[in-house]
């Protein structure tokens, strides 16, 4: 007999994190309009709840909220992606020491894995993949590192670069990009090896210089804004 017992409702965490796995993905673009009753028809939810999750994430800067217009995915400036860069290069080395100091063998099998699910992405023109995965490798350091504060400050931070990439970064896998994309998965292997050594000064020099290189590829000219059904895009996943 088939169960007829209702789906519980998601909690405004679980909307909060499908949201911005939505950002990460590229699935939802800078500018994207977040229409309060649209999201809360899409997770199943009423408005009211929706809110204080847009309210958070304003607070992270991952969204933008007007008076009287609502809100949306935020648009970074290129002030404000300077300053993000600035933040994790001084944010990610003391996180890679701390993770040095406690990884085992395990942990940093997983972060190469992250860097050949990354190269695998590259190669077949997925780019969205590869940026998800590249910030993975990132957050996969923090999370074992065991430092809750700079942890929650990293991921903030990487949302808020998925967003910087897809604003003022390469949209397209053309040939320029693709070599962009292939050095930093080099860069991420060097990172890694410096990390086998415990060499924790390679590995910080090393991680400062791909966040440098990673903010010297951005463009800064405009990109266009597009509008995705929330309801089709969220009803998939929720």
């Amino acid at each position: 007999m088939v169960s007829t017992a209702p789906v519980p409702a998601l909690s405004d965490t679980e909307i909060y994190e499908r949201i911005v796995s939505a950002i990460l993905d590229h699935r939802l673009q800078p500018g994207t309009k977040l229409v309060e009753d649209k999201l809360g028809a899409a997770f199943g939810v009423s408005r009211t709840r929706i809110r204080p999750v847009l309210v958070r994430l304003a607070n992270e800067q991952i969204v933008t909220m007007t008076p009287n217009r609502g809100a949306c995915v935020a648009q970074p400036t290129e002030q404000e992606a300077r300053e993000v860069f600035e933040a994790r290069r001084l944010v990610e080395p003391p996180l890679l020491e701390r993770f040095m100091a406690v990884a085992t063998a395990e942990d940093i099998a997983a972060l190469a894995r992250f860097i050949t699910e990354e190269e695998g992405a590259r190669a077949s023109g997925d780019t969205r993949h590869a940026i998800r995965m590249s910030g993975d490798f990132h957050l996969a350091i923090a999370e074992r590192a065991g430092q809750q504060t700079l942890g929650r400050i990293l991921r903030e931070l990487v949302s808020r670069t998925s967003l910087i990439l897809m604003t003022w970064g390469p949209v397209a896998l053309s040939a320029s990009s693709a070599r962009a994309g292939a050095c930093g998965c080099l860069e991420h292997r060097a990172v890694l090896d410096a990390i086998r050594l415990r060499d924790g000064e390679a590995a910080s020099r090393l991680m400062r210089e791909h966040l440098s290189h990673l903010e010297a590829q951005l463009q800064f000219e405009p990109a266009a804004a597009t509008n995705p059904d929330l309801v089709e895009l969220f009803g998939q996943v929720a």
